[in-house]
């Protein structure tokens, strides 16, 4: 396998105003948006920008922000919002929130759920957390699902439950070796995917 290709950025409302055919002309290919969290939100941003990236020829991919709230009702919440088609690739953001901070039960019944509704698991993205509640275990559920891993350093090690990351962000912009920014999207979370752009595209459930 080849160097892995710094070719996917995910973005929410919180990016503001957005090109993606910039964004498409500066090398980009994927892009993973938040569309839900909890129970009760939805990004505000998610269908206009969808249209966009779609219309620049980008891979369209949402994610989830997991909760303290029921694991599949979760699930079954964002798959109404989203409406994925079979090259949207699906993920569950699994992170730190104060309070409310989704389990590993909550988490391994979201993902649980969207295969049963869609034939298919959604990716795992976590950094400190999955690491700090998986620590050296094994999970066969979440196993199943392809890693994202956050981790701003120059190296990015996966925890024990996968063999290798899939994809790595390593920057939220701020933090993390460079390239931080995109052309027409400015600073931003961006992702590295281990493998070529057919792995890619495969992944994503796009390949012809």
């Amino acid at each position: 396998m080849g160097e892995p290709i710094n070719v996917v950025i995910d973005v929410s409302h919180h990016n503001g105003e957005v090109d993606f055919q910039q964004a498409a002309a500066a090398g980009i290919v994927g892009v993973i948006h938040k569309a839900t969290e909890g129970l009760t939100f939805e990004d505000p941003m998610y269908l206009s920008n969808r249209q966009k990236a779609l219309d620049a020829g980008l891979l369209w991919g949402a994610y989830h922000f997991g909760t303290s709230d029921d694991g599949a009702a979760q699930a079954d919440y964002f798959l109404q919002f989203v409406s994925p088609g079979p090259d949207t690739l699906l993920v569950l953001d699994y992170e730190p929130n104060s309070d409310s901070t989704m389990s590993l039960d909550q988490a391994r019944a979201f993902v649980e759920e969207i295969n049963a509704k869609i034939g298919r698991y959604p990716g795992l993205y976590s950094g400190s957390l999955i690491k700090e509640t998986l620590g050296d275990n094994k999970d066969e559920t979440l196993a199943r699902c392809f890693l994202w891993l956050a981790e701003y350093s120059s190296t990015a090690i996966a925890p024990p439950n996968w063999p290798t990351w899939t994809l790595w962000q390593y920057t939220d912009g701020t933090d993390g070796p460079e390239p931080h920014s995109v052309t027409g999207i400015g600073d931003c979370d961006r992702d590295k995917f281990n493998g070529d752009i057919d792995g890619l595209k495969r992944l994503w459930g796009a390949a012809t």
